[in-house]
């Protein structure tokens, strides 16, 4: 009886309609289904039993298990990009243009920098062999410096107290004292020690001696004073790097029975390299920079070579512009070595390289090559 009620009042449905409906629930011992939630309310309202907007359960568009109408999806494409505004940024970036174009201005404006000067004396020979001691002090130095620092690292880092305590005084003593007293130190060791001698200790037996002031030149005591400097510093740097290594990777590689030379040649340094890198070649540059205290030893390297030359013509700043640019000209370099070279070091720590600026600018002239064709191509 309630079968043949429920579908007597229940208005005539088009087969279109119970398709997209779906089938409904049947009542208890009725062979017809039941009218749904929306069939009994009208079209367009929500019932019991149907899913209001937003609703996440079975019978809404987009669950997977549901058996109710599914709406249409909803087209984003017509809806405009707006991006974001940063005016402050715009306002800090016009003042910096600004400050830049007044500095161009008066460089380029101000007859007393005399850049004529400059681009004579910026290529002379003398700046040249200047320029070559220079490089040569800074390739000496920065090799013995951080190959002593590497062993001074070791000594730290040893179980031996006598080898931690000698390497500790060595670089306490060396970072307490300015450069260029310790650089005056070994160019008058002479008055402390007259010869220099090899032999074996508390005997009479002598197999190299010859005297101080011959072997200390101005090369030698400029070399001594800035690779014992450098060492100081390397040793720590190294040390640092080192110790930036998880202990856990040693531990496991000792576990695997690799030997322990392998271990730090091929599981710690390159690891540590990642840190060690960017503080040495701060350290180099500085090095590159420091080797100009040489002059108080009169060794004619590029800023004793620009002294000498300015104390003769008085063209004291164009002078001391040409050994500021060489100066730039040898960091800047250096600069592009140390990209690279972390950049290979960088490989276990990133899954992707960065893009050189090469790679950059040939992606973005492939990239603007092609949007033009693009352009011209018919739709």
């Amino acid at each position: 009886m309630s079968s043949a009620v429920t579908k007597v009042a229940q208005p005539a449905e088009s087969e279109a309609a119970r398709q997209a409906t779906g089938p409904a629930p049947t009542e208890p011992g009725s062979t017809e289904p039941a009218p749904t939630g929306a069939e009994t309310t009208g079209a367009g309202t929500t019932g019991p039993g149907t899913a209001g907007p937003g609703a996440s359960g079975p019978g809404t568009p987009g669950h997977s298990g549901s058996s109710g109408p599914r709406g249409p999806a909803i087209d984003y494409s017509g809806y405009p990009l707006v991006a974001a505004k940063h005016p402050w940024r715009w306002v800090g970036t016009a003042a910096v243009a600004l400050g830049v174009a007044a500095v161009a201005w008066s460089l380029a404006t101000n007859p007393r920098w005399e850049w004529g000067v400059v681009a004579q004396w910026f290529t002379a020979q003398s700046v040249i062999n200047g320029l070559l001691e220079t490089l040569k002090l800074t390739a000496i130095s920065g090799i013995l410096g951080f190959v002593l620092g590497f062993v001074l690292a070791l000594m730290r880092l040893s179980a031996s107290p006598l080898l931690v305590s000698v390497s500790w005084t060595f670089s306490w003593i060396f970072r307490s004292t300015p450069l260029l007293v310790q650089m005056l130190l070994w160019y008058n060791l002479g008055y402390l020690y007259e010869k220099v001698s090899l032999g074996i200790p508390f005997t009479d037996v002598r197999f190299f001696e010859v005297q101080t002031t011959t072997l200390i030149s101005q090369f030698a005591a400029a070399v001594l004073g800035l690779t014992l400097n450098q060492a100081a510093y390397s040793a720590e740097i190294i040390r640092g790097g080192i110790l930036s290594v998880d202990q856990g990777q040693l531990e496991a590689a000792a576990a695997l029975g690799i030997p322990a030379w392998r271990r730090s040649t091929r599981i710690v340094l390159p690891q540590a390299m990642r840190a060690i890198l960017p503080t040495a070649f701060n350290e180099i540059i500085g090095l590159v920079k420091g080797t100009s205290i040489v002059y108080v030893l009169a060794y004619s390297e590029l800023f004793y070579t620009v002294q000498v030359i300015y104390n003769r013509t008085q063209q004291v700043l164009p002078l001391l512009l040409v050994a500021t640019l060489w100066y730039v000209v040898i960091t800047s370099v250096l600069s592009v070595f140390q990209y690279y070279i972390e950049r290979h070091y960088s490989k276990g720590a990133v899954r992707t390289l960065p893009l050189t600026p090469l790679q950059k600018a040939r992606k973005f002239f492939a990239t603007h090559a092609v949007a033009p064709n693009r352009a011209r191509s018919p739709r």
